[in-house]
Protein backbone atom coordinates (compact mmCIF):
# COMPACT_ATOMS: atom_id res chain seq x y z
CA UNK A 1 0.00 0.00 0.00
CA UNK A 2 1.24 3.52 -0.49
CA UNK A 3 2.49 5.07 2.86
CA UNK A 4 0.32 8.52 2.08
CA UNK A 5 -2.97 6.11 1.79
CA UNK A 6 -1.78 4.05 4.80
CA UNK A 7 -1.41 7.71 6.67
CA UNK A 8 -4.69 8.80 5.45
CA UNK A 9 -6.55 5.97 6.49
CA UNK A 10 -5.16 5.48 9.99
CA UNK A 11 -6.20 9.74 10.10
CA UNK A 12 -9.58 8.98 8.55
CA UNK A 13 -10.38 6.76 11.56
CA UNK A 14 -9.01 9.27 13.74
CA UNK A 15 -10.49 12.35 12.49
CA UNK A 16 -14.51 10.25 12.49
CA UNK A 17 -13.72 9.60 16.04
CA UNK A 18 -13.28 6.10 16.47
CA UNK A 19 -9.83 5.62 16.95
CA UNK A 20 -6.25 7.04 18.13
CA UNK A 21 -3.39 6.55 15.81
CA UNK A 22 -1.82 3.91 19.06
CA UNK A 23 -5.23 1.75 17.70
CA UNK A 24 -5.78 2.93 13.94
CA UNK A 25 -2.15 3.00 12.80
CA UNK A 26 -0.92 -0.64 13.01
CA UNK A 27 -3.10 -2.00 11.37
CA UNK A 28 -2.35 -0.09 8.19
CA UNK A 29 1.63 -0.21 8.80
CA UNK A 30 1.05 -3.87 8.29
CA UNK A 31 -0.20 -3.19 4.50
CA UNK A 32 2.88 -1.06 3.59
CA UNK A 33 6.50 -2.40 2.57
CA UNK A 34 9.06 -2.74 5.70
CA UNK A 35 11.05 0.49 4.05
CA UNK A 36 8.23 2.96 3.84
CA UNK A 37 6.82 1.99 7.86
CA UNK A 38 8.63 4.65 9.30
CA UNK A 39 7.75 6.96 6.16
CA UNK A 40 4.25 6.26 6.84
CA UNK A 41 4.19 7.11 10.60
CA UNK A 42 6.05 10.30 10.04
CA UNK A 43 2.99 10.85 7.85
CA UNK A 44 0.66 10.56 10.19
CA UNK A 45 2.31 11.44 13.26
CA UNK A 46 3.36 14.45 11.56
CA UNK A 47 -0.25 15.54 10.43
CA UNK A 48 -1.80 14.88 13.22
CA UNK A 49 0.92 17.40 15.09
CA UNK A 50 -0.29 20.32 12.66
CA UNK A 51 -3.38 19.78 11.64
CA UNK A 52 -4.79 22.46 13.57
CA UNK A 53 -3.10 24.62 11.31
CA UNK A 54 -2.96 22.08 7.99
CA UNK A 55 -7.13 22.70 8.59
CA UNK A 56 -7.43 26.23 8.78
CA UNK A 57 -5.13 26.12 5.42
CA UNK A 58 -7.09 23.67 3.95
CA UNK A 59 -10.24 26.21 4.69
CA UNK A 60 -9.29 29.33 2.81
CA UNK A 61 -8.63 26.30 -0.43
CA UNK A 62 -11.53 24.31 -0.40
CA UNK A 63 -14.31 26.38 -2.15
CA UNK A 64 -16.66 24.54 0.59
CA UNK A 65 -16.34 22.07 3.25
CA UNK A 66 -15.91 18.83 2.61
CA UNK A 67 -18.74 16.19 3.92
CA UNK A 68 -18.56 14.32 7.14
CA UNK A 69 -18.54 11.15 4.92
CA UNK A 70 -15.34 12.00 3.21
CA UNK A 71 -13.52 12.11 6.37
CA UNK A 72 -10.62 9.87 4.27
CA UNK A 73 -10.69 12.29 1.41
CA UNK A 74 -9.92 15.63 4.49
CA UNK A 75 -7.10 12.94 5.98
CA UNK A 76 -5.15 12.54 2.25
CA UNK A 77 -5.30 15.83 1.66
CA UNK A 78 -4.14 16.81 5.10
CA UNK A 79 -1.57 14.19 4.40
CA UNK A 80 -0.78 16.08 1.08
CA UNK A 81 -0.34 19.67 3.06
CA UNK A 82 2.11 17.97 5.52
CA UNK A 83 4.42 16.84 3.03
CA UNK A 84 4.42 20.21 1.04
CA UNK A 85 4.69 22.33 4.37
CA UNK A 86 6.23 20.57 6.74
CA UNK A 87 8.75 17.55 4.60
CA UNK A 88 11.86 17.15 2.05
CA UNK A 89 9.13 15.46 -0.07
CA UNK A 90 9.99 16.97 -3.56
CA UNK A 91 6.55 19.28 -4.44
CA UNK A 92 5.93 16.98 -7.89
CA UNK A 93 5.83 13.76 -5.77
CA UNK A 94 4.07 15.03 -3.16
CA UNK A 95 1.52 16.17 -5.32
CA UNK A 96 1.22 13.42 -7.99
CA UNK A 97 1.53 10.39 -5.57
CA UNK A 98 -1.15 12.11 -3.20
CA UNK A 99 -3.21 13.02 -5.55
CA UNK A 100 -2.97 9.21 -7.04
CA UNK A 101 -4.06 8.05 -3.77
CA UNK A 102 -7.99 8.91 -4.66
CA UNK A 103 -8.70 6.08 -6.98
CA UNK A 104 -7.67 3.57 -3.89
CA UNK A 105 -10.79 5.29 -1.66
CA UNK A 106 -12.98 4.82 -4.51
CA UNK A 107 -13.72 8.53 -4.95
CA UNK A 108 -11.85 9.33 -8.29
CA UNK A 109 -13.99 12.68 -7.97
CA UNK A 110 -11.50 13.38 -4.84
CA UNK A 111 -8.48 13.55 -7.62
CA UNK A 112 -9.36 16.96 -9.75
CA UNK A 113 -10.31 18.47 -5.87
CA UNK A 114 -7.11 17.53 -4.37
CA UNK A 115 -5.02 18.27 -7.26
CA UNK A 116 -6.15 22.02 -7.22
CA UNK A 117 -5.99 22.39 -3.89
CA UNK A 118 -2.68 21.12 -3.37
CA UNK A 119 -1.29 23.11 -6.21
CA UNK A 120 -2.61 26.48 -4.88
CA UNK A 121 -0.72 25.23 -1.39
CA UNK A 122 2.49 25.39 -3.49
CA UNK A 123 2.19 28.57 -5.14
CA UNK A 124 -0.27 30.61 -1.86
CA UNK A 125 0.37 28.90 1.44
CA UNK A 126 3.09 30.82 2.63
CA UNK A 127 0.73 34.35 1.81
CA UNK A 128 -2.10 32.41 3.01
CA UNK A 129 -0.44 30.93 6.44
CA UNK A 130 0.84 34.44 7.24
CA UNK A 131 -3.05 35.57 7.34
CA UNK A 132 -3.67 33.01 9.55
CA UNK A 133 -1.19 33.39 12.02
CA UNK A 134 -2.94 35.98 14.24
CA UNK A 135 -5.06 33.41 15.33
CA UNK A 136 -3.49 31.38 18.26
CA UNK A 137 -4.72 28.12 16.94
CA UNK A 138 -2.95 28.19 14.01
CA UNK A 139 -0.02 30.00 15.15
CA UNK A 140 0.55 27.07 18.17
CA UNK A 141 -1.11 24.86 16.08
CA UNK A 142 -3.42 23.47 19.40
CA UNK A 143 -7.32 23.27 19.03
CA UNK A 144 -8.85 26.63 20.46
CA UNK A 145 -10.01 24.95 24.03
CA UNK A 146 -6.89 23.82 24.56
CA UNK A 147 -5.38 26.97 23.47
CA UNK A 148 -7.14 28.28 26.11
CA UNK A 149 -7.49 26.62 28.65
CA UNK A 150 -2.93 26.35 28.57
CA UNK A 151 -3.54 30.25 28.46
CA UNK A 152 -5.74 30.53 31.43
CA UNK A 153 -3.94 28.22 33.67
CA UNK A 154 -0.16 28.99 32.25
CA UNK A 155 -0.27 32.75 31.31
CA UNK A 156 3.49 33.39 31.15
CA UNK A 157 4.82 29.24 29.49
CA UNK A 158 1.60 28.94 27.69
CA UNK A 159 3.27 29.53 24.52
CA UNK A 160 6.65 27.68 25.33
CA UNK A 161 4.53 24.10 26.32
CA UNK A 162 2.84 24.75 22.86
CA UNK A 163 6.64 24.61 21.35
CA UNK A 164 7.01 21.80 23.44
CA UNK A 165 4.10 19.97 22.65
CA UNK A 166 4.76 20.52 19.18
CA UNK A 167 8.39 19.31 18.81
CA UNK A 168 9.70 15.77 18.43
CA UNK A 169 10.50 14.41 21.76
CA UNK A 170 13.94 12.79 22.90
CA UNK A 171 14.60 9.49 23.03
CA UNK A 172 15.15 8.64 27.22
CA UNK A 173 16.67 5.92 28.50
CA UNK A 174 16.10 4.03 32.61
CA UNK A 175 19.55 2.42 33.65
CA UNK A 176 18.84 -0.52 35.88
CA UNK A 177 20.59 -0.25 38.32
CA UNK A 178 20.15 -3.89 39.21
CA UNK A 179 23.36 -3.84 36.65
CA UNK A 180 24.77 -1.10 36.39
CA UNK A 181 24.54 2.48 37.54
CA UNK A 182 24.12 5.09 35.06
CA UNK A 183 27.61 5.98 34.90
CA UNK A 184 29.17 2.57 34.01
CA UNK A 185 26.17 2.78 31.51
CA UNK A 186 27.09 6.24 29.62
CA UNK A 187 30.46 4.27 29.27
CA UNK A 188 29.27 1.58 27.35
CA UNK A 189 27.04 4.20 25.27
CA UNK A 190 30.41 5.79 24.52
CA UNK A 191 32.41 2.82 23.48
CA UNK A 192 29.66 1.80 21.36
CA UNK A 193 29.51 5.62 19.89
CA UNK A 194 26.29 6.49 20.72
CA UNK A 195 26.75 10.41 22.18
CA UNK A 196 24.18 10.60 25.14
CA UNK A 197 24.05 12.78 28.65
CA UNK A 198 22.69 12.06 32.16
CA UNK A 199 19.21 13.66 32.91
CA UNK A 200 18.56 16.61 35.02
CA UNK A 201 16.30 15.26 37.50
CA UNK A 202 16.09 11.40 37.47
CA UNK A 203 19.21 9.44 38.83
CA UNK A 204 18.49 6.42 36.77
CA UNK A 205 18.24 8.96 33.16
CA UNK A 206 19.89 9.13 30.50
CA UNK A 207 18.82 11.00 26.83
CA UNK A 208 20.32 10.18 23.53
CA UNK A 209 21.41 12.64 21.62
CA UNK A 210 19.94 10.95 18.61
CA UNK A 211 16.78 8.49 18.76
CA UNK A 212 17.35 5.18 17.33
CA UNK A 213 16.02 1.63 17.84
CA UNK A 214 16.86 1.08 20.90
CA UNK A 215 17.39 -3.08 20.36
CA UNK A 216 20.41 -1.76 18.73
CA UNK A 217 21.78 -0.50 22.44
CA UNK A 218 24.25 -2.33 24.64
CA UNK A 219 22.25 -4.70 26.99
CA UNK A 220 18.55 -4.40 25.71
CA UNK A 221 18.05 -7.78 25.76
CA UNK A 222 19.63 -8.78 29.02
CA UNK A 223 17.69 -6.02 30.45
CA UNK A 224 20.28 -3.13 31.60
CA UNK A 225 18.08 -0.36 30.39
CA UNK A 226 14.42 0.49 29.07
CA UNK A 227 12.67 3.36 26.75
CA UNK A 228 10.90 5.83 29.54
CA UNK A 229 10.55 9.61 30.08
CA UNK A 230 12.48 11.40 32.73
CA UNK A 231 9.36 12.87 34.42
CA UNK A 232 7.82 9.03 34.82
CA UNK A 233 10.94 8.37 36.34
CA UNK A 234 10.98 10.39 39.19
CA UNK A 235 7.62 7.71 40.51
CA UNK A 236 9.88 5.13 41.48
CA UNK A 237 12.40 7.49 43.51
CA UNK A 238 9.25 9.89 44.85
CA UNK A 239 7.78 6.71 46.60
CA UNK A 240 10.41 6.53 49.47
CA UNK A 241 10.75 2.50 48.76
CA UNK A 242 11.97 -0.14 51.62
CA UNK A 243 12.82 -3.26 51.54
CA UNK A 244 9.67 -5.44 53.56
CA UNK A 245 7.17 -3.09 51.67
CA UNK A 246 3.69 -4.18 49.66
CA UNK A 247 3.23 -1.79 46.66
CA UNK A 248 0.28 -1.19 44.71
CA UNK A 249 0.44 0.33 41.25
CA UNK A 250 -2.78 1.32 40.06
CA UNK A 251 -3.84 1.99 36.38
CA UNK A 252 0.14 0.28 35.68
CA UNK A 253 0.39 -0.36 32.27
CA UNK A 254 2.22 -0.81 29.89
CA UNK A 255 4.60 -1.67 33.11
CA UNK A 256 7.32 1.21 33.00
CA UNK A 257 6.64 2.07 36.36
CA UNK A 258 6.13 -1.18 37.63
CA UNK A 259 9.53 -2.08 36.78
CA UNK A 260 10.92 0.72 37.68
CA UNK A 261 9.67 0.12 41.30
CA UNK A 262 11.52 -2.72 41.06
CA UNK A 263 14.60 -2.54 40.37
CA UNK A 264 15.06 0.42 42.63
CA UNK A 265 14.22 -1.98 45.47
CA UNK A 266 14.81 -5.52 45.29
CA UNK A 267 13.87 -5.79 48.73
CA UNK A 268 9.95 -5.66 48.55
CA UNK A 269 7.69 -7.96 49.97
CA UNK A 270 5.30 -7.63 46.86
CA UNK A 271 3.98 -5.73 43.94
CA UNK A 272 0.74 -5.88 42.96
CA UNK A 273 0.43 -4.02 39.19
CA UNK A 274 -3.53 -3.76 38.40
CA UNK A 275 -4.94 -2.47 35.43
CA UNK A 276 -8.58 -2.43 33.83
CA UNK A 277 -7.85 -4.19 30.36
CA UNK A 278 -6.36 -7.55 30.10
CA UNK A 279 -4.78 -7.10 26.98
CA UNK A 280 -2.92 -3.85 28.12
CA UNK A 281 -1.03 -6.69 30.99
CA UNK A 282 0.31 -8.39 27.99
CA UNK A 283 2.67 -5.34 27.61
CA UNK A 284 3.05 -5.29 31.62
CA UNK A 285 3.97 -8.92 31.32
CA UNK A 286 6.55 -8.95 28.71
CA UNK A 287 9.06 -5.68 30.36
CA UNK A 288 9.00 -7.75 33.20
CA UNK A 289 10.18 -10.78 31.60
CA UNK A 290 12.55 -8.72 29.34
CA UNK A 291 13.99 -7.73 32.56
CA UNK A 292 13.92 -10.50 34.62
CA UNK A 293 11.37 -8.95 37.55
CA UNK A 294 8.03 -10.27 38.80
CA UNK A 295 4.81 -8.82 40.01
CA UNK A 296 1.25 -9.99 40.58
CA UNK A 297 -0.75 -9.02 37.72
CA UNK A 298 -4.48 -8.21 37.91
CA UNK A 299 -7.05 -7.29 35.31
CA UNK A 300 -9.99 -5.23 37.25
CA UNK A 301 -11.37 -1.93 37.69
CA UNK A 302 -9.01 0.03 40.51
CA UNK A 303 -12.48 1.36 41.92
CA UNK A 304 -13.87 -2.07 42.24
CA UNK A 305 -11.69 -2.67 45.17
CA UNK A 306 -13.35 -5.69 46.43
CA UNK A 307 -13.25 -7.50 42.78
CA UNK A 308 -9.01 -7.55 42.95
CA UNK A 309 -7.93 -6.56 46.92
CA UNK A 310 -7.20 -9.26 49.54
CA UNK A 311 -7.66 -7.06 52.24
CA UNK A 312 -3.72 -7.05 53.15
CA UNK A 313 -2.90 -3.04 53.68
CA UNK A 314 0.24 -1.84 50.98
CA UNK A 315 2.49 0.60 52.95
CA UNK A 316 2.57 2.41 49.24
CA UNK A 317 0.72 3.04 46.24
CA UNK A 318 1.18 4.61 43.04
CA UNK A 319 -1.65 6.10 41.56
CA UNK A 320 -0.95 7.22 37.58
CA UNK A 321 -4.46 8.14 37.18
CA UNK A 322 -6.09 7.76 33.73
CA UNK A 323 -6.19 11.69 32.40
CA UNK A 324 -6.01 13.70 29.32
CA UNK A 325 -2.24 13.24 28.21
CA UNK A 326 -1.81 16.55 27.35
CA UNK A 327 1.37 16.30 29.12
CA UNK A 328 2.60 14.05 25.78
CA UNK A 329 1.22 15.66 22.89
CA UNK A 330 4.27 15.37 21.48
CA UNK A 331 4.44 11.55 21.91
CA UNK A 332 0.52 11.38 20.77
CA UNK A 333 0.05 14.37 18.68
CA UNK A 334 -3.38 12.84 17.72
CA UNK A 335 -4.60 14.02 21.25
CA UNK A 336 -5.18 17.27 19.69
CA UNK A 337 -7.80 15.31 17.54
CA UNK A 338 -9.42 12.53 20.17
CA UNK A 339 -9.39 14.79 23.41
CA UNK A 340 -12.45 17.27 23.73
CA UNK A 341 -12.63 19.87 26.57
CA UNK A 342 -15.85 17.75 27.90
CA UNK A 343 -13.58 14.90 29.07
CA UNK A 344 -11.40 17.10 31.52
CA UNK A 345 -14.07 17.27 34.25
CA UNK A 346 -15.49 13.51 33.68
CA UNK A 347 -11.46 12.70 33.71
CA UNK A 348 -11.49 14.49 36.90
CA UNK A 349 -14.38 12.44 38.57
CA UNK A 350 -12.63 9.27 38.10
CA UNK A 351 -9.55 10.23 39.38
CA UNK A 352 -10.97 11.50 42.06
CA UNK A 353 -13.25 7.86 42.29
CA UNK A 354 -9.67 6.30 41.85
CA UNK A 355 -8.46 8.10 45.19
CA UNK A 356 -11.35 7.35 47.05
CA UNK A 357 -11.61 3.57 46.76
CA UNK A 358 -7.46 3.36 46.69
CA UNK A 359 -7.63 4.79 50.04
CA UNK A 360 -8.46 2.24 52.27
CA UNK A 361 -6.34 0.08 51.15
CA UNK A 362 -3.46 1.74 52.39
CA UNK A 363 -2.12 1.12 55.90
CA UNK A 364 -1.72 4.05 58.29
CA UNK A 365 1.45 5.74 57.78
CA UNK A 366 2.00 4.95 54.18
CA UNK A 367 2.39 6.94 51.29
CA UNK A 368 -0.10 7.58 48.03
CA UNK A 369 1.98 9.39 45.23
CA UNK A 370 -0.83 10.70 42.76
CA UNK A 371 0.54 10.45 39.08
CA UNK A 372 -0.78 12.27 36.01
CA UNK A 373 0.66 12.52 32.64
CA UNK A 374 -1.38 16.40 32.32
CA UNK A 375 -0.81 19.83 32.65
CA UNK A 376 -4.14 21.00 33.37
CA UNK A 377 -4.58 21.81 36.98
CA UNK A 378 -8.07 20.70 36.51
CA UNK A 379 -6.68 16.93 37.05
CA UNK A 380 -4.12 17.91 39.18
CA UNK A 381 -4.06 20.27 42.10
CA UNK A 382 -7.66 20.31 42.08
CA UNK A 383 -8.26 16.87 42.24
CA UNK A 384 -5.58 16.61 45.29
CA UNK A 385 -7.66 19.86 46.89
CA UNK A 386 -10.92 17.93 47.03
CA UNK A 387 -9.63 14.75 48.04
CA UNK A 388 -7.89 16.09 50.85
CA UNK A 389 -10.79 18.23 51.69
CA UNK A 390 -13.11 15.62 52.09
CA UNK A 391 -10.35 13.03 53.62
CA UNK A 392 -9.35 13.96 57.51
CA UNK A 393 -6.67 11.26 58.05
CA UNK A 394 -5.04 12.24 54.50
CA UNK A 395 -2.10 14.89 54.56
CA UNK A 396 -0.07 16.26 51.66
CA UNK A 397 4.10 15.66 51.78
CA UNK A 398 6.15 17.90 50.30
CA UNK A 399 8.45 16.47 47.08
CA UNK A 400 11.58 16.81 47.46
CA UNK A 401 12.75 17.65 43.96
CA UNK A 402 13.63 20.33 42.30
CA UNK A 403 11.79 19.27 38.80
CA UNK A 404 8.93 21.43 37.65
CA UNK A 405 6.56 24.29 39.66
CA UNK A 406 5.27 23.97 42.84
CA UNK A 407 1.49 24.32 42.82
CA UNK A 408 -1.03 24.61 45.72
CA UNK A 409 -0.86 20.91 45.67
CA UNK A 410 2.00 18.80 43.93
CA UNK A 411 4.78 20.09 41.43
CA UNK A 412 3.98 20.35 37.50
CA UNK A 413 6.46 19.50 35.29
CA UNK A 414 5.80 21.44 32.20
CA UNK A 415 7.04 19.67 28.41
CA UNK A 416 10.68 20.83 27.69
CA UNK A 417 12.12 21.14 24.60
CA UNK A 418 14.55 18.49 24.69
CA UNK A 419 13.70 17.46 27.97
CA UNK A 420 11.13 15.59 30.19
CA UNK A 421 7.16 15.59 29.42
CA UNK A 422 4.71 17.02 31.25
CA UNK A 423 3.92 15.18 34.11
CA UNK A 424 2.12 15.96 37.89
CA UNK A 425 2.68 14.51 41.40
CA UNK A 426 1.13 14.91 44.74
CA UNK A 427 2.32 12.94 48.17
CA UNK A 428 -0.36 11.85 50.08
CA UNK A 429 1.11 10.42 53.85
CA UNK A 430 -2.41 8.41 56.03
CA UNK A 431 -2.26 9.67 59.44
CA UNK A 432 -5.33 8.25 60.67
CA UNK A 433 -7.73 5.32 59.28
CA UNK A 434 -11.01 7.24 59.83
CA UNK A 435 -12.88 9.10 57.08
CA UNK A 436 -15.59 12.26 57.73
Amino acid sequence: MNPRLAAAKALAAVLSGKASLNSSLPTQLDKVEDRDRGFTQDLAFGTARWQPRLSALAAKLLQKPLKAADADVEALLLVGLYQLLYTRVPAHAAIGETVGCADKLKKPWAKALINAVLRRAQRESEALLAELEHDPVVRTAHPRWLQKSLKAFWPLQWEAICAANNAHPPMILRVNRRHHDRDAYLQLLSQAGVAAQPCTFSQDGIVLETPGDVRSLPGFSEGWISVQDEAAQLAAELLDLAPGQRVLDACCAPGGKTCHILEVEPGLAAVVAVDLEAKRLVRVKENLERLGLSAELIAADGRDTQAWWDGKPFQRILLDAPCSATGVIRRHPDIKLTRQPDDIAALAVLQGELLDAMWPTLEVGGILLYATCSTLPTENTEVIEAFLARTPGARELDIASQAGIKQPHGRQLLAQEGGHDGFYYAKLIKIAATRG
